[in-house]
């Protein structure tokens, strides 16, 4: 691509949605939590501290909806609910395992350097104005 191509076709609204959900977190989760076969929810919850049930239940629709993950339901008492990745699904573990294993390795380096920019922010940052409540 040469200097000063346009970035912005008409793919890339449709490019950035799929980018927003395999690039969320609890997506990168999730997508790990199933790699190694189907799973019910309740140990994927387990599976995936600080998740919460809404927004594990949220994820697995969207991923749902996206192709990525099926749901099987066993008609027991109480009713089975099975989650596992679909083929597309499958093909995301290798790239959010690398990217995970990037995060790890490279976690603290990215600590550092917020800790300074933080720091170097809050020197430079101007004097803040401190209201004597409307007087």
């Amino acid at each position: 691509m040469e200097h000063g191509d346009n970035l912005v076709t008409p793919d890339c609204r449709a490019v950035a949605d799929i980018l927003s959900r395999i690039g969320d977190k609890w997506t990168v989760f999730v997508v790990r939590s199933l790699a190694g076969g189907p799973r019910r929810f309740t140990e994927i919850k387990r599976l995936i501290n600080g998740i919460s049930q809404r927004m594990l239940t949220l994820t697995l629709r969207g991923l749902e909806r996206d192709g990525f993950v099926t749901r099987t339901v066993t008609p027991t008492i109480p009713p089975r609910v099975d989650y596992e990745l679909t083929g597309i699904g499958r093909t995301l573990i290798e790239p959010l395992n690398t990217i995970g294993e990037w995060a790890t390795t490279h976690r603290q380096q990215v600590e550092d350097a917020r800790a300074a920019y933080d720091e170097a922010s809050s020197e430079s940052a101007p004097p803040r104005l401190i209201s004597a409540g409307g007087r």
